[in-house]
């Protein structure tokens, strides 16, 4: 259970929220163009604070098998990283550790869910993971490592970064 204030989840300003449809009150990041590419990919907090990832597998996102790529599942799994670290995260930051395991296949229209937690939080580091389901079916687990970092400012115009 998120310990953190709700709000917490809220405050950032690249947040799509959906108004229609399957996710309607979902929400979405808008400044990732891979995941908004290869998505869409959603999230929420529901009423004890627990974050709530989710997407509903379309064709784009299968293997020449007809089976979610693991690619997907990977990318999935990094949203969902993020977004279960969103509240204790509150900036920026960067994946530094991934694993996972495939555990079986989906296949196009079902819906794949994903429940995880923080496991520790420190002052630089957040220590995650979860498991991604197809209803009570586990398809994929993974952990990972999220650092927080400070945004870089871009060089002024018309001078070189280097």
């Amino acid at each position: 259970m998120n310990e953190l204030p709700q709000n917490a989840f809220h405050r950032r300003p690249d947040l799509h929220v959906e108004t229609e449809g399957e996710f309607a009150g979902w929400r979405t990041w808008t400044r990732d163009s891979f995941e908004t590419h290869n998505g869409p990919f959603w999230h929420r907090m529901d009423e004890t604070g627990t974050v709530q990832c989710a997407f509903r597998v379309e064709k784009k996102h299968l293997n020449g098998m007809r089976n979610v790529h693991g690619g997907c599942f990977m990318a999935f799994a990094d949203y969902c990283l993020f977004a279960i670290a969103s509240a204790h995260l509150q900036g920026p930051g960067v994946t530094v550790n991934f694993a996972c395991e495939f555990l079986d296949a989906a296949r196009e229209g079902e819906l794949i869910e994903c429940d995880g937690e923080v496991t520790r939080a420190g002052g630089s580091l957040i220590f995650l993971r979860g498991t991604l389901r197809s209803g009570d079916r586990k398809l994929f687990t993974f952990s990972g490592t999220i650092k927080r970092v400070k945004w870089k400012q871009p060089p002024p115009a018309g001078t070189s970064s280097t």
